[in-house]
């Protein structure tokens, strides 16, 4: 199993945020490079990083940070955050990201998601956030009446081929991670589950590997010691 260690971005810091509420953020490292190298010294195989300003403000993307964590990595770097433009997926695969997460948008702008995934279909992830198995959008502020199977499976449908999947009652809680949903999600598309929200223990991804699951984001339980990374990334 690839865990993907998460580095929220927010003034320059790493910080984490509970159930996506800005107003509930704590700052968990100092140096956003260090804590990157950090995590791949211990073994990271891909790094997910959310830039939290540029979700709330297109013209606040941080980009001259991402460009130096890109450079600073020997690994992929996933970025999500906002992103709705061309533009912006652009120029993030020209500083050289690997993986750019679409969420609001590939809802309300379906013109823009087929454009990205005409010019960049490996790139694009698509991320289903979803409260009481209804997608939201707009940083979890706006829930949708769109079921998130039946969104998976429009985007499957699209070409979208990997898909990260957020039960936001469960993001920052350390309760567990979604496995029913995630084994619903999982079980009804034939794209990439990445598995994200919860995860508080190596028995955690034990349980997600057991349903078929390749792939999680890991932020809270790793900055607060609950997960060692190296462990975790010998699942």
């Amino acid at each position: 199993m690839k865990i993907l260690p998460a580095i929220d971005l927010m003034n320059g810091q790493c910080v984490r945020l509970y159930q996506g509420d800005f107003n509930q953020s704590e700052q968990v490292a100092k140096d956003p490079v260090e804590q990157l190298k950090r995590f791949i010294e211990d073994g990271a195989e891909i790094v997910h990083i959310v830039d939290l300003d540029g979700a709330r403000d297109q013209k606040k993307r941080q980009y001259p940070l991402i460009k130096t964590l890109v450079e600073a990595a020997n690994v992929p770097i996933e970025v999500g955050g906002g992103i709705r433009s061309m533009e912006e997926v652009d120029q993030l695969i020209n500083l050289g990201v690997d993986r750019i997460v679409l969420g609001t948008a590939a809802i309300e702008d379906p013109e823009f998601l087929k454009q990205a995934l005409a010019k960049y279909q490996k790139n694009i992830v698509v991320g289903i956030d979803a409260k009481n198995k209804k997608v939201a959008t707009h940083g979890w502020e706006t829930v949708s009446e769109l079921d998130y199977i039946t969104f998976a499976k429009d985007m499957e449908a699209l070409g979208v081929e990997t898909i990260v999947f957020t039960d936001i009652s469960k993001d920052g809680t350390m309760e567990g991670p979604s496995i029913e949903q995630l084994q619903a999600i999982h079980t009804a598309v034939n794209c990439k589950i990445v598995a994200s929200g919860g995860i508080s223990k190596l028995e955690d991804l034990e349980q997600l590997k057991a349903i078929g699951i390749e792939e999680a984001i890991v932020g809270k339980a790793i900055y607060q010691g609950a997960i060692d990374l190296k462990e975790a990334v010998r699942l």
